[in-house]
C-alpha cells in the first residue's frame, strides 16, 4: 500500500508562476482545441474563478500534461512509472475564505472518466487559510493507494458513507475521508464534514477554510493514462 507521507502544500502553492504556452502534441486534449494547456512540472493558470495546477510535485516521476476548456473541464495525461510514492496531484482550486462557522452552505458537484488500471485516488483537498489543517475526501480509489494515519471509524456524512483516518505528515493535521464506494459523479455536501470535525470530534476550531481542491492523487499510470474532469462546481454561502 502506497501511503501518503507529505504534502502537496508547497508544491501547489508555492509553485513559480512560469510562461504556459501551448504545447504541442498534448496526449489528453480533447478533439478540439483547449483553452489551455501545459507540460511544465508546476503550470498553472486561472480560468473562471478557478486555478488550475499540473503539479508534479513527487520524486521519481514520469511526464505529464495537462488541459482546460473551462476551470471546471479539464483533464491530465500521465505517464509515471509503476513505483511507489505519490507523483503528482494535478488539480481544480476555488477559494472560499470563510470560517467553518460563517458558512451557511459549501458543497460541490463532480463528473470524471478516470482509468481502471494505475494507482491513484480522485479526491478533494480542503485546507483552512493557516494551512495546520487538511481533509481529504476520496471519492473513489484505485490500486496500492492508502490515507495517512490510523483509522477512526465509519460515519455517514454530507451524502455518502467514509471510512475516517487521521494522521499527520510532519507540516500539518490531515483528516482523510475515503468513500465506502467508488463514484465517478456526484454531490458532496462538505460543511457538515467540517462541523463533525470541529464539533463531533474537536479536531480543530472554528477555523476559515481557504483552498477548495478537487483533483488526481497519481502514484503510478505506466504507459500513460487519462483523467478527465467533465464537470465540477464548487459552490459557497
Amino acid at each position: 500500500m502506497a501511503t501518503r507521507t507529505r504534502s502537496r502544500l508547497s508544491t501547489a502553492l508555492l509553485a513559480p508562476a512560469l510562461a504556459l504556452g501551448a504545447t504541442v502534441g498534448l496526449a489528453s486534449a480533447p478533439a478540439q482545441a483547449a483553452v489551455w494547456n501545459s507540460c511544465d512540472q508546476w503550470g498553472n493558470t486561472t480560468l473562471n474563478g478557478y486555478t488550475l495546477y499540473n503539479n508534479i510535485w513527487g520524486s521519481g516521476t514520469g511526464s505529464q500534461c495537462i488541459w482546460a476548456n473551462s476551470g471546471t473541464n479539464w483533464g491530465v495525461w500521465a505517464n509515471h512509472p509503476n513505483t511507489g510514492g505519490i507523483k503528482s496531484y494535478p488539480n481544480a482550486k476555488k477559494v472560499v475564505n470563510k470560517s467553518v462557522t460563517s458558512l451557511a452552505s459549501l458543497t460541490s458537484s463532480y463528473n470524471v472518466t478516470v482509468p481502471s488500471s494505475g494507482a491513484y485516488n480522485t479526491s478533494y483537498d480542503i485546507w483552512d487559510t493557516g494551512y495546520k489543517y487538511e481533509v481529504m475526501l476520496w471519492v473513489n480509489k484505485t490500486g496500492a493507494v492508502g490515507p495517512l494515519g490510523s483509522s477512526q471509524g465509519s460515519v455517514t456524512l454530507g451524502g455518502s458513507t467514509w471510512t475516517v483516518y487521521k494522521g499527520n505528515n510532519g507540516s500539518n493535521d490531515v483528516f482523510s475521508f475515503i468513500r465506502s464506494s467508488n463514484s465517478s459523479s456526484g454531490t458532496v455536501n462538505i460543511l457538515p464534514i467540517l462541523k463533525w470535525i470541529k464539533d463531533t470530534k474537536g479536531w480543530f476550531g472554528n477555523v476559515t477554510i481557504g483552498d477548495v481542491q478537487f483533483g488526481y492523487e497519481i502514484t503510478s499510470s505506466s504507459g500513460g493514462l487519462d483523467f478527465t474532469t467533465n464537470s465540477l462546481t464548487v459552490s459557497s454561502s
